[in-house]
């Protein structure tokens, strides 16, 4: 069964890929408004944000890579929703194909779109002067932290794009995800903000992960927060996966 699955989901990826590379235009489209932040924030808004001795763009360059992630799971929903909408969805049930196949063939799908983004974003960082003096152990590690959170977002993209009435509906899930980063400590420390707003900022599993992937690009002890970014990684993706299966199921019974 697991080799059936393996191979049906390989097949449906390259399909997937194929609808991709066809319109590399959305993967640069989800790079477009981050690497637009990262512009706007370190030209603009950089000189007046104190952040210690180190350079803004190195600051916030965690936090943008999150918001393209954001950006990039719409597309997920997007993608899926078109398919439901198009009956593709009852043609493959109609063939001697793994079910769960068909979602996670664009899980994959979605990962590959966004690394690439990522990489994008990461170039752009470089060209505007981010360094870090990360082994490779370090980046290793940060790759990890953002394929685990990939995966989180990705499986909450499935939900919609299942469910969803209407091409806006499937991806206007991700806006809240969008804004999310700028409730914590991704565009300045959670010290400057007011109680309320601290409390909140420095308890939201954004905070946690930024904090770690700029741990470790500055080659800093990261404490427990690579820990915390990991559960909270983790229990999303966990908790994400059993509600879109489940609610999968009940779309093709």
């Amino acid at each position: 069964m697991s080799k059936h699955f393996l191979g049906d989901t390989a097949v449906l990826l390259g399909r997937s890929l194929r609808h991709i590379t066809r319109s590399m235009d959305t993967v640069v489209t989800t790079a477009v408004m981050p690497i637009a932040m990262l512009l706007m924030f370190v030209y603009v808004f950089g000189g007046a944000i104190n952040v210690g001795s180190d350079s803004y763009v190195n600051y916030l360059l965690p936090g943008i890579l999150l918001i393209t992630v954001a950006s990039g799971i719409a597309y997920t929903a997007f993608r899926l929703f078109m398919d439901m909408k198009s009956g593709i969805f009852e043609r493959f049930q109609s063939m001697p194909i793994a079910r769960s196949s068909v979602l996670w063939a664009h899980v994959l799908t979605s990962l590959v779109a966004n690394v690439i983004s990522l990489v994008v974003v990461v170039l752009v960082a470089l060209l505007m002067g981010f360094r870090s003096g990360a082994g490779v152990g370090a980046w290793l590690a940060v790759a990890g932290i953002l394929v685990l959170f990939i995966l989180a977002l990705t499986w909450i993209a499935v939900i919609p794009g299942l469910t969803a009435k209407s091409v806006d509906g499937a991806s206007a899930f991700s806006y809240p995800l969008i804004f999310l980063p700028f409730l914590s400590s991704a565009f300045v420390p959670t010290g400057t903000m007011p109680g309320p707003l601290r409390a909140f900022a420095e308890h939201q599993p954004v905070t946690s992960i930024v904090n770690a992937i700029r741990d470790l690009f500055t080659q800093q002890p990261v404490g427990t927060d690579i820990w915390t970014a990991l559960a909270w990684c983790a229990g999303i993706l966990v908790v994400a996966y059993l509600f879109a299966m489940n609610t999968y199921r009940r779309k093709i019974a």
